[in-house]
């Protein structure tokens, strides 16, 4: 009986052993998955232990050595990852922020590409390789970045939000890049702006013709597909619009990731958007780890071993040229000091763009291959030690926010004159809370906390916090309270918080204060003092609880609403002394 291999099918094991029991190992002696990926990628590439495969037959059963057909596969990683990405925003977010995705994106990737390029020309390189590398290494890894971010979730706050400004700003510059980079291998003469501004031309036209299709098309067609209650059609509906989208883009020139990326806002319109994204994050976990292992896979550490000076100097190179760069950048378009820095280090490597346009660029012949197979490694090993350049940003940043939180609470907060912002006394579990949802709605705010530990954390990730005692009359005014639109006070020590709301009702006798109660003895001290609005957390836990029962028991919705009102109100009004 004759046997068909399926191809790719011991690849294909190789890496679910490494996904469900090499990187968990790794992941529980505190290495990021990020990381753990690109170990066992270079410990079972061809570079790792294929190079003892001849000498030792079975090792080849471990070991990858189709590293192009990995990364062709391993392309669906990054494309589900922008995706989700575009998924978890929306058109009118992306809008408000076009000033960091087109200004600082802008600026980062013209000023690094003509530093980096101006260094390789000094080298001895032609203008054409120049132009070349300063472009593509100007450019940083989406799929590591954005990965390294969410799992520290980080997404959400200024940190997040400026990273991925210039992530989105560099996918946008493929195009040019990719046409820039055939232009000069073709050696056209002349005609080159023209022909330049044509091309970004149709790939705005396939991008409006993507979004105004995708407008009329995307939702009915959901609709239709939910209506059979199917959900392996629904998966298969999503799946084809991902990647049909992204073979769209990848047609007009454009990179794929950014047609998933269009792909996800147009769907974050629908009512889907929830249900799609639980079955999408599967597919993107598991293809974006195949694509940090073919990175690993990618470095020759021979070469590395013979060039180990000269590639070691490159990498600290390329990080510390591009990190200044986008830190400073950062902080002119108004970030913390700690929090530019951070984005510094983290933009700091390059990305898997530069394995396209390095490889085109030889096959044209504008880079030597030598020259070009180093950068190739000098960009992989950035890559690879991105989690620990990382790890250690976060570890600067904290300590120079720690520096600041704690010199001085007061010439801590902001000097500018703030209005129409809340302001949070106590930053802990609840305030978090608090500050997430008013940071989703784009709620101006600054929190108030005595916890040294939770300010250096919070400004670390970007967040308003500072250290400060919200019960001292000239931290509140500091605080710009008189032109506040509200305080909330969520503080565990009740003492405190009746001295804030004492204290804010006497010198500013219109703010609304909805504060925070322990219990209903609490809760009736607070009112009695000049609170707006007072929530018990037991009360209202048990009525959430309530609703929920009654729900369940088949009452209806309005009726349940109705009851939990008048319920509230009884509640509010026992006496005190039950508690």
């Amino acid at each position: 009986m004759e046997h068909h291999e399926i191809p790719y099918l011991r690849d294909i094991v190789i890496f679910l052993v490494a996904a469900g029991v090499a990187v968990p190992v790794l992941h529980r002696l505190r290495v990021s998955p990020v990381l753990g990926y690109l170990i066992v990628g270079a410990v079972v590439g061809p570079y790792g232990v294929g190079l003892l495969a001849d000498n030792v037959p079975w090792l080849a059963w471990i070991t990858i050595a189709d590293i192009e057909g990995v990364r062709t596969l391993a392309e669906f990683g990054v494309i589900f990852l922008m995706f989700v990405i575009g998924l978890d925003l929306s058109l009118g977010r992306l809008w408000a922020m076009r000033r960091w995705v087109f200004g600082l994106g802008s600026l980062q990737i013209a000023i690094t590409g003509c530093v980096i390029g101006a260094i390789a020309f000094g080298f001895g390189n032609s203008p054409a390789a120049s132009l070349v590398l300063g472009a593509c290494l100007a450019l940083s890894s989406t799929a590591i970045v954005m990965q390294l971010l969410a799992e520290s979730r980080l997404l959400g706050t200024p940190l997040g939000r400026s990273s991925f400004s210039i992530l989105l700003m560099q996918d946008l510059a493929v195009v040019p890049i990719l046409f820039l980079v055939g232009v000069l291998g073709a050696q056209v003469e002349g005609a080159l702006l023209p022909a330049l501004l044509r091309a970004i031309g149709e790939a705005a036209a396939v991008l409006t013709f993507i979004y105004f299709a995708g407008r009329v098309v995307l939702r009915p067609l959901l609709r239709l597909v939910a209506r059979t209650r199917n959900a392996e059609m629904f998966m298969a509906a999503i799946l084809l619009i991902i990647i049909g989208t992204s073979m769209l883009t990848g047609a007009a020139g454009l990179s794929m990731a950014l047609g998933a990326f269009l792909a996800g806002l147009l769907l974050a319109e629908t009512e889907y958007r929830h249900e799609i994204e639980v079955d999408i994050e599967p597919f993107k976990g598991l293809l974006l780890g195949l694509f940090f292992m073919s990175v690993g896979m990618g470095i020759d550490y021979r070469l590395v071993s013979a060039e180990i000076s000269w590639l070691a100097l490159s990498v600290v190179g390329l990080f510390v040229i591009k990190s200044a760069i986008t830190a400073v950048l950062c902080r002119m378009f108004g970030l913390p000091g700690h929090v530019s820095l951070e984005a510094g280090l983290l933009l700091g490597q390059g990305g898997e763009f530069a394995f396209v346009v390095v490889g085109l660029a030889m096959s044209l012949d504008l880079l030597p291959r030598d020259t070009g197979q180093f950068m190739l490694i000098v960009t992989g090993l950035t890559m690879v030690v991105t989690p620990l350049v990382a790890r250690c940003g976060s570890i600067l940043a904290a300590k120079l926010a720690a520096g600041k939180a704690t010199d001085n609470a007061v010439t801590s907060l902001p000097q500018s004159t703030l209005e129409g912002h809340i302001i949070i006394a106590g930053y802990g579990r609840v305030g978090a809370i608090l500050a997430r949802t008013l940071e989703g709605d784009a709620i101006p705010y600054l929190a108030l906390d005595t916890d040294a530990a939770k300010v250096e954390a919070a400004s670390r990730a970007g967040i308003p916090v500072y250290y400060g005692d919200a019960s001292r009359l000239e931290m509140l005014r500091r605080a710009h309270t008189g032109s506040a639109r509200a305080l909330v006070i969520t503080m565990d020590n009740p003492g405190a918080a009746d001295h804030v709301v004492r204290a804010t009702r006497e010198h500013w006798p219109q703010l609304p204060i909805v504060a925070r109660a322990r219990d209903s003895a609490h809760a009736a001290r607070l009112l009695a003092l000049g609170a707006t609005e007072v929530i018990q957390e037991t009360v209202e836990a048990s009525l959430e609880l309530s609703g929920r029962l009654l729900q369940l028991a088949g009452v209806p919705e309005d009726t349940v609403r109705r009851r939990i009102a008048i319920q509230r109100e009884i509640e509010l009004t026992i006496d005190p002394a039950v508690d």
